[in-house]
């Protein structure tokens, strides 16, 4: 069983910067794939980015490359997200998770923390 918690949501406006943390305990936690999700409101919970176990490999959404990056530091059981030129529809619950093999699919995902919220404004 792994357990999940993000942190670092908050408000910040257009072309502004966030960090956000998924602090990960539990058996084996640094072995597990994870990924980034959100959820705005009305929508599909959509794919961000995902992260190897190993943290060497890594795959981003179409709409975040180039402005958000995703890393791990397996020492500290920790999976980051810095997202950089945050535009309104950034906005969302973004929602942490792990599983077995990386994928761009929520459902492939085991384990998920509770979410946090980014809000842009214009």
């Amino acid at each position: 069983q792994v357990q999940l918690v993000e942190s670092g949501g908050g408000l910040v406006q257009a072309g502004g910067s966030l960090r956000l943390s998924c602090a990960a305990t539990g058996r084996s936690s640094g072995t597990y794939a994870m990924g980034w999700f959100r959820q705005a409101p009305g929508k599909e919970r959509e794919f961000v980015a995902v992260i190897s176990g190993s943290g060497g490999s890594s795959y981003y959404a179409d709409s975040v490359k180039g402005r958000f990056t995703v890393s791990r530091h397996n020492a500290e059981n920790t999976m980051y997200l810095q997202m950089n030129s945050l535009k309104p529809e950034d906005t969302a619950v973004y929602f942490c998770a792990a599983g077995s093999l990386m994928s761009v699919m929520p459902k492939r995902f085991l384990y998920w923390g509770q979410g946090t919220q980014v809000t842009v404004s214009s």
